[in-house]
């Protein structure tokens, strides 16, 4: 599974780790997450993210 990095605040997602705090558990695909999941640093949706290279 890839991580992604948020081009806004540099946050990554990654999904060995998921975003327990909300409620998004450890081995939750990027892909997989729900369509209102905002980053946990800055807010901004999943279209602001990229995959990381």
């Amino acid at each position: 599974m890839d991580k992604y990095v948020c081009e806004v605040c540099d946050w990554v997602y990654d999904p060995s780790v998921g975003d327990p705090e909300h409620g998004i558990a450890p081995g939750t695909s990027f892909e997989d997450l729900p369509d209102d999941w905002v980053c946990p640093l800055c807010g901004v949706g999943k279209d602001q993210f990229a995959p990381v290279k």
